[in-house]
């Protein structure tokens, strides 16, 4: 039988076997344990909120592993505590892999003060969101003061990480005129701060236009907030060059956010939208284990592919199977 209790607790006093188990618990699909996981949750929930939460991402190639492991390093010499999850949409196929992960940051790994777990996919993109804000809220209660969202997809896989953390970075190469064609708007729009990575020897040069461009960039977009300029930036993460800058511009962006009472505003609605989420997608599920759905939805799927019913005839007739009970 799962001890709650005993969990919680672990989670609290930081040990690390407590955590581990906690996320497992938060990543399993039996139903039992979803309902322990909502009683954990509650049971952690006055210990949560205490973090500063990034989102991290950027095309592959960019060396958000390098980044993400020297980022990691000066805030552990800073005395942070520091949590990296990754969220990678392709290992609903993989399974993801926790070896894999510690691998691509072998240093961070080794310390007492970091943890670095993979999120995996679930069915969907928002089961992604869903298991990680949960291990998110647990790294917080455990007293990880850094929790770093890395985003592995390209994509929507960004624009739902935004909607998690408080400060979202965009890593990027030096390339500036390949670069800036096939960035995406809406991407460029959720960016708190753009970071030119690999502005080192030979790439300076083409680091520092790309800079230049990308300010350009961002003048022609609506701005997310009157107290925030994005700022673009250089760093070489290979050389450990540009890393207290970026944290530095975080360390600002919060005290902004704060004085501003934005970032307890973005909290509230990023707290209203999960609920939402997690409604949805509960009663998705309530709906495909309908027994009389169950049985229904093979011959309407065939039908609807065949080209004999319409979708929209499907969804009519699905739904009134649903209310019928």
């Amino acid at each position: 039988m799962i001890k709650i209790e005993d969990i919680a607790a672990g989670v609290r006093a930081g040990n690390v076997r407590a955590l581990a188990k906690a996320i497992t618990l938060i990543e399993s699909r039996n139903l039992d344990h979803s309902l322990a996981t909502t009683t954990l949750l509650d049971e952690l929930l006055p210990d949560t909120g205490k973090s500063i939460r990034l989102g991290i991402s950027g095309v592959p190639g960019v060396g958000k592993s390098t980044f993400i492991e020297a980022f990691g390093m000066y805030l552990l010499s800073q005395g942070h505590k520091v949590a990296v999850l990754t969220v990678d949409p392709s290992s609903q196929i993989s399974g993801g892999s926790i070896l894999g992960d510690k691998t691509r940051m072998e240093e961070l790994a080794r310390e007492a003060n970091a943890f670095i777990r993979p999120s995996p996919a679930g069915d969907t993109l928002g089961g992604v969101a869903r298991k990680t804000r949960e291990t998110m809220l647990t790294c917080e209660a455990a007293g990880y003061d850094v929790i770093i969202v890395e985003t592995v997809g390209v994509g929507q896989s960004e624009i739902t990480v935004a909607s998690m953390v408080d400060f979202f970075l965009l890593l990027q190469l030096p390339n500036a005129g390949d670069e800036l064609q096939g960035i995406k708007r809406g991407v460029m729009e959720i960016a708190d701060a753009i970071l030119i990575n690999k502005a080192e020897g030979d790439n300076l040069p083409r680091a520092k236009l790309a800079r230049q461009q990308y300010v350009n960039a961002l003048h022609m977009l609506k701005p997310k907030s009157m107290n925030w300029q994005v700022p673009a930036m250089l760093c070489s993460a290979l050389h450990n060059q540009g890393i207290s800058e970026v944290w530095d511009a975080i360390v600002d962006f919060r005290t902004r956010m704060q004085a501003s009472g934005e970032l307890e505003d973005r909290r509230k609605l990023q707290a209203n939208d999960w609920m939402w989420t997690l409604l949805q997608d509960d009663l998705k599920q309530m709906f495909l284990r309908h027994p009389k759905i169950e049985v229904l939805l093979p011959q309407i799927q065939e039908s609807v592919a065949s080209g004999t019913t319409t979708p929209g005839a499907a969804v009519r007739r699905l739904l009134g199977a649903f209310k019928r009970g």
